[in-house]
């Protein structure tokens, strides 16, 4: 019997779920445990197995098609196998209100009122899409769906809507010299860090203040332990993990950027989950470390490189990405020096590190060659002034200058 494969529901808030790969075509020979598919859901990325050995019958949602949890995506059965009508009507039944299949009936216009006759076609679209189509006196006949089994959905019709105001706005002239485009669908994790990056600057007041900190010192320090804490721990020791142990113990001491704005008030934490953004091919992810002040320094740099494998690996959990009370992220790898990092809602603060600088300064009266490291805080002005997040960017950089401090 013909096996269904369904989209899986990761976590309890998941809305939708993306394809973003198949690996398989139609009539492609599969064995139980291989890769069919890849699919992405809000901030999580996994591969689809094949659940038992066989052939795929058919493929019901294809690439950039989001869906929600639950929904039949394809099914894997003996070659030749029939898919009974029950299973074709399967994901009808699933699909939510606004993204059922509506058939539409299409009247020419006749060219005499009394004798002419009436020709229907049916089109598979949703009706939100029908009825933005209607709306605008589009012909959906011309419309090419991208949705399962051809649908038209609502991003085809706005598609088209938007390259027929192009081309209106546009001289003749201009039109026919136009270079052609890429058009790539914003879904997925795309989708979800652009909502919550643009919510994020909407609902709150947000401000960046710049440091420096001279890390000369630290990466002295970094050297002199970092065999002996590998063969010990087998943990390698970097300087973000240095950055994060300052932040936490920071935190601690100033209990007003560990925090979040939340209906008009402002909650205090007394403990640390601290947020590590790690970049992906197709966006980022923020994997949170649980209880960061009850952790040494070594604790601490072991559960970020584990978060953060995680997370490239597309094996980190929804309840590993939440709760986090505050978020650092490190662009100094690409070259980065200072920036305005976004706050991740409902967080008070977020550190932004940039790329540690050979300069020459001046220590009394000896100008010496020291490594600077830029630090970037940006913070919710709703809860903290400038004076109180200074302080606290403050003693981030105290620690990073008297590293001795992050050891005990």
């Amino acid at each position: 019997m013909a096996a269904e494969v369904v989209m899986p529901k990761l976590g309890m808030a998941m809305k939708e779920g993306t394809v973003s790969t198949w690996n398989k075509k139609v009539g492609d020979s599969v064995s139980k445990g291989d890769m069919i598919a890849s699919i992405n859901s809000e901030k999580i990325e996994m591969e689809i197995e094949a659940p038992q050995d066989g052939v795929i019958l058919d493929i019901l949602v294809q690439e950039d098609v989001g869906v929600p949890p639950g929904t039949i995506i394809c099914y894997v059965g003996k070659p030749n196998e029939q898919l009974t009508e029950q299973n074709s009507s399967a994901n009808e039944l699933q699909a939510p209100k606004n993204e059922v299949a509506a058939t539409i009936s299409l009247e020419e216009p006749p060219a005499n009122a009394a004798s002419s006759k009436k020709s229907k076609e049916t089109v598979l679209i949703s009706p939100i899409a029908r009825k933005i189509a209607e709306s605008e006196n589009l012909n959906v006949e011309t419309i090419k769906g991208t949705g399962p089994k051809g649908r038209i959905t609502k991003a085809d019709v706005e598609k088209v809507l938007a390259e027929r105001a192009s081309e209106a706005s546009r001289p003749p002239a201009e039109i026919d010299k136009a270079i052609k485009k890429e058009t790539l669908p914003v879904a997925g994790m795309r989708k979800v860090i652009a909502s919550r990056m643009h919510n994020s600057l909407l609902n709150s007041a947000q401000l960046t203040i710049n440091m420096k900190a001279d890390v000369t010192d630290l990466l002295s320090l970094q050297r002199e332990i970092k065999d002996l804490i590998q063969q010990r721990h087998k943990v390698k020791i970097s300087l973000t993990d240095f950055i994060a142990r300052a932040v936490v113990l920071s935190l601690q001491e100033h209990k007003q950027m560990n925090s979040a704005y939340i209906d008009n008030e402002i909650h205090l934490y007394n403990h640390v989950h601290l947020g590590m953004a790690v970049a992906l091919e197709n966006g980022l992810v923020v994997p949170v470390v649980q209880h960061a002040e009850k952790m040494s320094l070594v604790e601490l740099a072991a559960e970020i490189k584990t978060r953060a494998a995680d997370a490239r690996q597309g094996q980190l959990s929804t309840d590993r990405m939440q709760g986090s009370t505050f978020t650092i992220t490190n662009l100094g790898a690409y070259g980065v020096e200072y920036f305005t990092p976004v706050l991740n809602p409902p967080e008070t603060g977020i550190l932004g590190v940039g790329a540690t600088e050979d300069v020459p300064m001046y220590k009394g009266d000896n100008l010496q060659r020291r490594n600077v490291l830029p630090l970037s805080l940006t913070f919710d002005h709703r809860v903290l002034d400038g004076a109180p997040a200074a302080n606290f960017l403050g003693t981030i950089k105290r620690y990073l200058e008297q590293p001795i401090l992050l050891l005990l």
